[in-house]
């Protein structure tokens, strides 16, 4: 698929609605605040998006022997990520079918039966019920084997090791959700031959803010140089200077986004920078190389030769940039959002490698990096901001402006990646479910 099949350009078509204000012969796209304060605003998201959209769950990676578990909460729901005893990867509502217990109580683990602590019932990895307390208190028809086993997700996919769920037993599928994203998730998974995998542990933290704020600041290159200017003054000391120069912001399909960066740097195993050390620079050498014969050098092109971050609506953050790396988020409350982050790496790659991609990870992406601590305070920050402005009558006060880059739009040119074009598209997506009648 070509970069140009790709270049989607948004409808310039007006919108007005409770939340969002698009005026394109004024050149203005603005947002209600209320979006990030509404108890009634996140209550409906769980009914239009949480309950109904496909969610990210998790890397096939994470549970890589059979019998591997890990307990994760998705859209307010515990659920067991397993792979079970057959191979199987599976997602499994995390309440025992009895009385609805928490059944699986232990943070990761591996096992061949998980037992709920409060009667004993206990069950297959694999789902079946294969043990209860005095099975002659229940008649034998009943068949409680079948009747009473763990229940699945109501849908489950998988698309190049990331698993996703969705709690609607009907809908798109994921292929159709994902749309020309899926583009971009392959670039990340095509800078191996054996495919990515999830470097063990996770980084759990959360954020006073509301979660559109992370998407936003993850889809907005603007503020990479005010706000990370200790990183940027860093790279200067290492003999490396950024450039936003050539760099792209692209509206994908289904309220999806990806910034592209041909300018800010490095990454591990596919471009260098004086930081990383001349052994790494003979090892991306050697890895482009064997990525262009694997795959044809336009296409090496495009996975090695530029940096990406990519917003999967609603809840997942693949960033390709300095590191490879996986973000989940999971709305709380209307100023409240917990996020699981996990590192990537090529499968296979060497112990240098992989002791160098780690380090990089804690020098930005990480939540003790030069980057991640800057995002979290900038979204704290307009969380608190944002009540100031609650309930002002004055025309425009209580609103957010996200304007850039629409004047070059009007004009035919694409957008740059520090426009916020992405970050328009996921406010028409956003708004498309949200601001309508409807459950």
């Amino acid at each position: 698929m070509s970069q140009t099949t790709l270049d989607v350009r948004p409808k310039t078509l007006d919108r007005r609605s409770a939340f969002v204000h698009e005026d394109w012969a004024a050149r203005t796209f603005r947002v209600n605040r209320e979006a990030f304060r509404s108890e009634d605003v996140i209550e409906r998201e769980r009914r239009r998006i949480w309950d109904r959209m496909w969610l990210y769950l998790g890397h096939e990676s994470e549970v890589p022997n059979a019998g591997d578990f890990k307990q994760r909460t998705l859209a307010g729901r515990p659920l067991i990520f397993a792979r079970d005893s057959k191979d199987k990867v599976r997602a499994y509502l995390n309440a025992c079918p009895h009385r609805g217990t928490i059944l699986c109580r232990e943070t990761e683990g591996n096992a061949k039966t998980y037992q709920c602590f409060y009667h004993a019932w206990t069950f297959a990895n694999t789902g079946e019920l294969v043990g209860i307390p005095d099975p002659a208190a229940y008649p034998p028809e009943r068949g409680f084997a079948a009747e009473m086993g763990l229940r699945s997700v109501p849908r489950f996919e998988n698309y190049r090791g990331f698993v996703f769920v969705s709690f609607a037993a009907a809908g798109e599928s994921l292929l159709e959700h994902l749309g020309n994203a899926r583009e971009y998730v392959d670039l990340m998974a095509e800078h191996s031959a054996q495919g990515l995998e999830v470097i063990p542990g996770t980084h759990l933290y959360s954020i006073r803010g509301n979660w559109k704020l992370a998407v936003e600041n993850a889809m907005d290159g603007y503020h990479f140089s005010p706000t990370h200017v200790t990183f940027v003054e860093y790279l200067k000391t290492t003999g490396y200077v950024t450039s936003d120069e050539g760099g792209r912001a692209i509206t994908l399909d289904n309220g999806h986004s990806v910034l592209v960066f041909s300018g800010h740097g490095g990454r591990v195993g596919m471009q260098w920078e004086p930081r990383f050390g001349d052994a790494e620079r003979a090892r991306v050498e050697e890895n482009v190389r064997r990525l262009a014969a694997r795959i044809g050098e336009e296409r090496a092109k495009r996975v090695a030769g530029t940096s990406r971050i990519l917003y999967l609506f609603p809840n997942l953050l693949l960033f390709d940039i300095e590191g490879l790396a996986a973000r989940q988020l999971e709305p709380v409350q209307p100023g409240f959002t917990d996020v699981r982050a996990w590192e990537l790496a090529p499968a296979g790659e060497s112990a240098e490698a992989r002791e160098l991609r780690i380090r990089i990870l804690g020098s930005f992406i990480g939540p003790g990096g030069l980057a991640t601590p800057d995002d979290v305070e900038a979204y704290e920050c307009v969380q608190r901001g944002v009540v100031a402005t609650a309930g002002d009558p004055r025309p425009q006060v209580d609103w957010s402006d996200i304007s850039r880059g629409m004047e070059r739009e009007s004009r035919g040119e694409p957008a740059r990646n520090v426009d916020e074009a992405g970050i328009r598209g996921f406010w028409r997506h956003w708004d498309s479910l949200i601001a309508g009648p409807g459950a």
